[in-house]
């Protein structure tokens, strides 16, 4: 990764606020999806969803899939295609858990991926993620859950 990652949130109507750049087709769609989450989940800043831009580039996007329920919240991530490969989406899951960590020390961040090896399972498991077990998801199917313990288990 060349240019630090900067994080820019998506407004309630799925705006990304404070960007006036294009936005390539893949980003719009993600701000549409964004606003259409929010109307399901609730709308509460800091836990809603990001646009990463790295110098003046729009690399991806990340999000907490809801804000925090129960002491715990669970994050996701998303490289646009052209630039995988650089360490974007280990940039935005940092972010993304310092956030959390910020607002609640004691916050437990999880997140769920495929259960076959991939990409995103070495990125969670760069960052202190431990997989704790399967389970069903309504649109993915079979997904592997992981948390990353709470600085007061660590």
């Amino acid at each position: 990764m060349t240019q630090p990652l900067s994080l820019i949130p998506i407004d309630r109507e799925g705006r990304p606020q404070g960007y006036s750049g294009a936005l390539p087709a893949v980003a719009a769609d993600t701000c549409r999806a964004m606003a259409q989450l929010y109307a399901s989940v609730g709308y509460e800043t800091p836990w809603v969803g990001y646009l990463a831009l790295a110098g003046e580039t729009l690399v991806g996007t990340c999000a907490f899939k809801s804000p925090p329920q129960a002491g715990r919240v669970e994050i996701a991530y998303f490289t646009f295609p052209e630039y995988e490969g650089h360490g974007y989406a280990s940039a935005m899951a940092a972010h993304l858990v310092a956030l959390a960590q910020a607002q609640n020390p004691a916050i437990l961040v999880t997140a769920q991926t495929l259960p076959e090896r991939n990409a995103s399972h070495r990125i969670l498991e760069k960052h202190g993620f431990q997989p704790v077990g399967t389970l069903h998801h309504p649109e993915a199917g079979l997904v592997l859950e992981w948390h990353l313990p709470r600085k007061t288990e660590a």
